[in-house]
């Protein structure tokens, strides 16, 4: 079983900030991310940065700024996002840096687990996006805007249905090591398992990922599992 936390922190996760500036920031980042960056206007959007075989290394909420553009991501897979930015940096007038410590979009764990939306622990698993349910694609990706990296195998499975093999869940419960066991006791040998968990007086709730087969059972005897949607 591998937590991703197990307590809630009233100041937020931790998240950062990557900046991009320059003449052709606009350019590369419209190629580097799922998100039309040029219809972005005033307003942030949530973006997905995708490695070439379509999966998932984060969701960054993309905001343009004076300078160009700032990224805020998970601070745990925010070395992953940046190395995978820089990848295609080459002959580009595109600088991407560190920017200041950024606020996070949640104030509270448990204000993203309200909310169903995935972590760092989840994006570790490097699934594609449709694992994360409809709700999680139609808000980070634009199937109109035109290429950009790992554009292809997501379009081509958006077009067939969308039919993955691995799922991301919200679940509740009394006990963790009872849903994990649960969310392990069906499909292959894979990322299955809880990845975020926030343990309270109560019970216990957060995330995990579970084979789709899992998911047509009626009854997991004091868990409840419910597919992101």
């Amino acid at each position: 079983m591998s937590t991703y936390a197990l307590r809630d922190e009233p100041t937020g996760e931790p998240w950062s900030s990557i900046i991009a500036r320059g003449d052709d920031a606009e350019l590369y980042l419209q190629g580097q991310l799922s998100q039309d960056v040029s219809a972005l206007g005033d307003e942030s959007r949530w973006s997905l940065v995708l490695t070439p075989d379509s999966s998932l290394l984060a969701a960054v909420l993309l905001t343009s700024i004076d300078v160009g553009f700032s990224l805020t991501v998970p601070g745990e897979v925010a070395e992953d996002v940046m190395g995978a930015l820089k990848r295609f940096l080459l002959r580009t007038k595109c600088e991407l840096s560190w920017g200041d410590v950024a606020p996070a979009p949640f104030s509270s764990l448990s204000q993203r687990l309200d909310e169903r939306w995935p972590g760092g622990g989840e994006y570790r698993a490097r699934l594609t996006p449709h694992s994360y349910g409809p709700r999680f694609v139609e808000r980070t990706i634009s199937f109109t805007k035109g290429c950009f990296t790992g554009q292809e195998l997501v379009g081509r499975l958006d077009a067939r249905g969308a039919s993955v093999p691995w799922r991301v869940v919200y679940f509740e419960a009394d006990d963790l090591e009872h849903v994990d066991g649960v969310l392990r006791s069906a499909g292959p040998v894979g990322p299955q398992g809880v990845t975020t968990a926030l343990t309270t007086s109560s019970g216990t709730r957060g995330m995990g990922i579970a084979h789709r087969t899992l998911l047509t059972r009626e009854d997991f005897t004091g868990v409840v599992i419910t597919p992101l949607s």
